[in-house]
């Protein structure tokens, strides 16, 4: 029997075993690794800050294998096959694989082992990070690249006013060129974010309690931070095979051949710590790659690694970042909008016909189908291909294209998983095939394969539920279900995730009402919903009370107007005929809202999947071509459907005439005054889809107008998919508007008086969430911008106001003192 020992456990190894297994591999297998816990996805590390546990990040061991953890290998015994840890244990083996990956390269800067200096590799780094931010108010990430920018999202998360000192004269120099480094600049510092580009490191400098206090570059300028993180790249992990004689590269990495095997027959290199081909590969990609090479060829096969697709796609900071193929050529064709932010360049043959490759900053809409196409004929102009996947033309990919550049599957593989297993949904491609298991970002892709390959596409909502957001919702209400864990627990599998956690909390709220921010409802919303407020790209809220139909007294005005002045707020008067108030830190959230909830205003659920607004105009009683109190009406709806939650933001309108000034047909349900009554139009909206409501009923009096509305919104509310504007979901309806009148006009299905009574328990339960929210200690805690300063933040921090944002600027702490 084999015996297989693999020193190292991070997501490399795993892949070679979780390989070896599936190929039916029957030995022995010991796993050494040097870490305290087993293999977890590093792809997904920054999520472990963000609420996400080491063990939803952690992967199954296999059945079988010895794992042994805390085992650092110091040697390795090539002559009698063994290799020995630090406790003195020792392992024998007929196959070694060296999977030990890589270690932070941290540059030999004066100062760089402070207490404050950190490396961003592992949970463990992460953990020391967040214990140090908790008291501290600024830090500074050197190393402006792809684990850079991650890194310097984490300090944000945390509270920290961040820095970015990256060297070459752009960020992420070696995904982007200078112009697209130069709009994801301007993404970044528009989030806050302090980014020095053509800038070292002269020295780390402590303050008077020895700790990290400022960091000084070559000019002499200073950047006062507490926390330093190193993010300067990585060097391959051979110090083993230095020690045991098998040859390494001049700069680093285990010398291996097409197998993926070093200079002694028994022993594999994979992963960061393997030069295969002269190159050290860092993407998990080519490191998966090699994994698989490496356990075909134990397994007796001849599978060879040739090197590997280098493209990334990435969301930083929430912009959108990729890069594939080539980034030269002899021409290239670029578009540039400053304004948008976002930058596009293809760089094609000289003869304008094959991709070589290309860049995409703020919209990486083309990548998806483009990056297939690296080294083939163009299926279009290169100017079309700028906007591939965003409107423009449509790629259809040949079937050796690959589609994931992680696992490298390609589409012919997809679609003969498709026919072959009766796929029918993007979970069942994912687990033949591994596609989009890894980075997510060819999940778009594999929903078009399974389109045009003519399968019914299922409905389900996620891989943790089998059910569309319809079947969910009549589950929660027939079965009286009050959780999240309850139901997932009864009628999914897994944890959840970011889809289906806040659709399960938008039906709970519809059915169950409760505070959003209750519980472990808390926990599942969207991000907006957290904070009860509106995030925007400085990182700053918006504050938006209710102003029903758009009608406001004088007093209230002063109000808004005065707290507006208290706090250096941006106002402005929307199109929904309500007073936003812009840039607000978060723990001035509860602050603002006590002065407006004394005053008598609630929330507007401007962040939440809710009701907006009832716009109107004056109606009869102010315009002399009237003919019904539009306002009176628009008031009496917007306190009716007000903090009814649905599967997306909800808008209506009602205008006093036929002239229509509330501009009644953009909304999703507006309705226009008659001599006799009221007209009903539903299904409108002015997204990206813009769409003319239809009329629906006609001639109704106010009672009917309101039981028929009721009806239409909770049978929305019930049948809806997830993030589905009503104008999509009556498009979608089997029969369209005609079966709408059906079911909620004619009763064709027996549910309306079911809907009447469902939207009677909304209106009888409402509740004002910040009202409610700043009566409860428990629920202000959340509210805090810097978490060493729950109440109020940092004296060291100044915030200059500007007309659209607000940015903190450190002051020196004498002065702040002072």
């Amino acid at each position: 029997m084999t015996r297989l020992v693999v020193v190292g456990h991070g997501p490399t190894a795993y892949r070679l075993i979780e390989t070896l297994y599936a190929k039916g591999f029957g030995g022995s297998v010991t796993v050494l690794g040097e870490e305290p816990r087993p293999a977890y996805d590093r792809v997904a590390l920054t999520s472990y800050l963000s609420g996400k546990s080491a063990e939803d990040l952690t992967y199954p061991v296999p059945e079988g294998v010895v794992l042994r953890l805390g085992a650092k290998v110091t040697g390795i015994d090539r002559e009698a096959r063994t290799v020995t840890a630090a406790d003195g244990h020792t392992e024998p083996y007929d196959v070694l694989v060296l999977a030990t990956g890589s270690s932070p390269f941290v540059p030999p800067v004066p100062g760089k082992d402070l207490p404050g200096c950190f490396v961003y590799r592992t949970i463990d780094d992460l953990d020391a990070i967040a214990a140090a931010a908790e008291g501290a108010s600024s830090g500074v990430v050197i190393g402006g690249g792809l684990l850079g920018l991650e890194a310097a999202d984490a300090l944000r998360g945390l509270g920290l006013v961040t820095h970015v000192v990256e060297m070459s004269p752009w960020l992420m120099p070696r995904q982007v060129d200078e112009g697209g480094g130069s709009i994801l600049k301007n993404h970044i510092e528009a989030l806050g974010l302090a980014v020095h580009t053509g800038a070292g490191v002269k020295s780390i400098e402590p303050g008077e309690d020895g700790r990290v206090a400022r960091l000084v570059k070559p000019d002499g300028a200073e950047i006062e931070a507490q926390v330093v993180v190193f993010s300067a790249g990585v060097r391959p992990r051979d110090e083993l095979a230095r020690a045991s004689g098998l040859p390494v590269g001049e700069r680093g990495g285990i010398v291996v051949d097409e197998g993926m095997r070093t200079a002694d027959p028994a022993i594999y290199a994979v992963g960061e710590c393997a030069l295969a081909g002269g190159m050290v590969y860092g993407l998990v990609g080519p490191c998966f790659t090699q994994a698989e090479v490496a356990a075909d060829r134990i397994m007796g096969g001849d599978a060879v690694f040739t090197g590997a697709d280098m493209s990334t796609k990435l969301k930083l900071l929430g912009v959108e970042v990729a890069s594939f193929g080539a980034l030269d050529g002899a021409l290239d064709v670029t578009f540039m909008d400053p304004v948008g932010g976002v930058y596009k360049k293809l760089f094609v043959s000289d003869d304008a016909r094959t991709l070589l490759g290309g860049i995409c900053v703020g919209d990486a809409g083309p990548y998806n189908s483009l990056r297939p196409l690296v080294g083939r004929e163009l299926p279009a102009s290169p100017t079309e291909l700028l906007f591939a996947g965003t409107g423009g033309v449509d790629v259809d990919l040949p079937d050796d294209a690959q589609v994931c550049s992680c696992n490298n599957v390609t589409k012919g593989q997809i679609c003969e998983a498709i026919a072959s297993e009766g796929l029918t949904d993007v979970a069942g491609i994912k687990k033949c095939t591994r596609a989009g298991t890894t980075c997510g970002s060819c999940v778009p892709m594999l929903k078009q394969i399974l389109v045009k390959s003519g399968v019914e596409v299922s409905k389900a909502m996620c891989e943790h539920f089998a059910y569309s957001r319809a079947e969910l919702f009549d589950i929660v209400r027939v079965r009286g279900i009050g959780t999240f864990s309850q139901l997932i627990a009864e009628h999914g599998t897994g944890r959840g995730c970011d889809v289906c956690k806040p659709a399960v909390a938008s039906i709970l709220a519809s059915l169950n009402g409760g505070h959003i921010l209750d519980g472990e409802q808390a926990a599942l919303q969207d991000t907006n919903d957290h904070f009860l407020a509106n995030i925007q790209k400085n990182g700053t809220y918006s504050v938006v009370p209710r102003v029903p139909g758009g009608e406001i007294t004088p007093e209230k005005l002063i109000v808004i107007g005065e707290v507006a002045r208290d706090f250096g707020l941006y106002t402005k008067i929307t199109g929904g005929q309500r007073i936003d108030l812009f840039g607000a830190r978060v723990e001035q959230l509860p602050q603002i809202w006590k002065r407006l909830v004394d005053a008598g205003f609630e929330s507007g659920h401007a962040y939440g999947k809710a009701l907006r607004t009832v716009k109107s105009c004056v109606g009869s009683t102010w315009c002399r071509y009237g003919v019904q109190d539009s306002v009176g009406l628009a008031i009496a709806l917007e306190l009716r459907y007000r903090g009814l939650r649905s599967p997306h933001k909800l808008k209506s309108a009602v205008s006093g005439c036929a002239r229509e000034c509330a501009e009644a047909r953009s909304k999703d349900f507006g309705i226009i005054a008659t001599e006799q009554g009221w007209n009903l139009y539903v299904g409108g909206n002015g997204g990206f889809k813009p769409r003319h409501a239809e009329l629906l009923a006609a001639d109704l009096s106010t009672d009917d107008l309101i039981k028929i509305i009721d009806r239409f919104l909770m049978f929305y509310i019930r049948t809806a998919d997830r993030l589905q504007r009503t104008a999509a979901w009556i498009e979608n309806l089997e029969g369209g508007l005609d079966y709408l009148r059906q079911v909620i006009i004619d009763d064709s299905l027996g549910i309306c008086a079911e809907l009447e009574a469902q939207m009677e328990r909304h209106v009888a339960g409402y509740f004002d969430e910040w009202r409610a929210t700043i009566e409860d200690p428990e629920k202000l805690r959340r509210f805090v911008s810097f978490v060493n300063a729950p109440g109020t933040p940092d004296p060291s921090i100044a915030f200059e106001t500007e007309r659209d944002q607000i940015k903190p600027v450190l002051i020196p702490l004498e002065v702040a003192r002072s």
